[in-house]
């Protein structure tokens, strides 16, 4: 069966390198290119493997080298000018009946997600239940936690009407959750960036798993073109349909509106994605807990404070994470009153100590546990 997929075309885009990560449950494939493409993709059989179309699109002068991976999962990555204007990329299978693949931009490239054995009939998470349990063992082995400070360097974010940049924040809320957070459970703190420069949303995430991490928490603040917006919001990775929480997502995601809602229509694989992953339950728990301590911290000393409760969105640097993670927008930046509050370092203070709250809460909850109520896809 064939797909297509898209972005904005360009005609003289270059494949210019490949890189690849191995995880225990999947292998990504990044190709880096230098403009936007289309895609197709598809499958064939004897032997297994799958293949990207990449039009508009030539190999670099640069030799682009196949790739012997021979993991668990894949065996190589190949790479030929199939015609003048279109690249094939083949990625020969060992051990997999599933993969997504999406564009990234800022830098451009294909992620090509391989997961490791047998397909589970494709799942869609839908609400979730909470239900009692007698306990729940993962609570007390919280080692290592990558705090993400959103955006950086060349991507300053959200910029508030006096000119607050949603980087500077988002950095030195993460420097105060992760001392607190260290502090108070002596676990390992891992950043992804310390500083004022630029990290890709896939190398945020790829940082997470090979640090073996047991939470990802990354931080962002909020915007809206109503200037009266305000509040707070918690998200987890999962399809929506919801036209607030895609705007969101596309304004961290660094893309417009209507190339997200172009690219959620192609990326249906995703959905397999989000089935497989045994921490999305755990990613929604560790919302909830993160979302309550902050509405309840924060209006102990701070008037009007929304509480727009707990999402989910399709956010890039949470995709592919192999631990629960979520995306705290911590205030509107473009809201006069609470840029002038995140401007300020004791509400910084505040809103790291509410996060380390919710954290806390959920490493010490032990009577909880999600079970999801699942929907079947049909292959299309």
């Amino acid at each position: 069966m064939l797909f297509v997929c898209s972005s904005e075309a360009s005609k003289h885009t270059s494949v210019q390198d490949v890189r690849y990560f191995s995880y225990k449950s999947h292998t990504r494939v990044v190709v880096d290119l230098d403009g936007h493409i289309d895609f197709t993709r598809n499958r064939l059989a004897n032997p297994d493997r799958i293949f990207f179309d990449l039009k508009n699109c030539s190999l670099s002068k640069n030799n682009i080298p196949s790739l012997d991976v021979k993991d668990n999962i894949i065996n190589n990555v190949r790479f030929a000018q199939f015609d003048k204007s279109t690249v094939r990329v083949v990625i020969d299978l060992k051990n997999s009946k599933d993969f997504s693949a999406y564009l990234l931009e800022n830098p451009h490239r294909l992620v090509v997600d391989v997961y490791a054995g047998e397909a589970k009939g494709g799942l869609l998470l839908e609400p979730l239940e909470v239900k009692k349990t007698p306990g729940n063992k993962f609570m007390n082995n919280i080692r290592t936690v990558v705090i993400d400070a959103g955006h950086g360097g060349k991507d300053p974010g959200a910029v508030g009407l006096r000119g607050l940049r949603e980087k500077d924040i988002t950095l030195s809320v993460g420097k105060k959750l992760g001392k607190i957070i260290e502090k108070k459970h002596g676990v390992n703190v891992i950043y992804t960036r310390t500083r004022d420069r630029f990290v890709s949303l896939n190398k945020r995430t790829q940082l997470a798993n090979s640090s073996k991490a047991d939470l990802f928490i990354s931080i962002h603040t909020n915007a809206s073109k109503r200037r009266g917006a305000r509040g707070i919001e918690t998200y987890f990775l999962n399809w929506t349909n919801e036209d607030q929480a895609m705007k969101v997502a596309a304004r961290e995601n660094g893309i417009p509106l209507w190339k997200m809602k172009k690219q959620q229509g192609g990326l249906k694989m995703i959905l397999q994605d989000l089935a497989r992953s045994n921490k999305k339950e755990e990613s929604m728990r560790l919302a909830y807990n993160v979302q309550n301590a902050m509405i309840n911290t924060l209006k102990k000393d701070y008037h009007r404070i929304e509480d727009h409760g707990v999402k989910f969105a399709l956010f890039y640097v949470l995709v592919g994470a192999e631990m629960p993670s979520i995306l705290v927008e911590i205030s509107f930046i473009s809201n006069r009153d609470e840029e002038k509050r995140l401007a300020n370092n004791r509400y910084r203070d505040k809103v790291a100590e509410a996060i380390a709250k919710g954290v806390n809460a959920y490493i010490s909850e032990s009577t909880l546990i999600v079970q999801p109520v699942v929907n079947s896809i049909s292959e299309g």
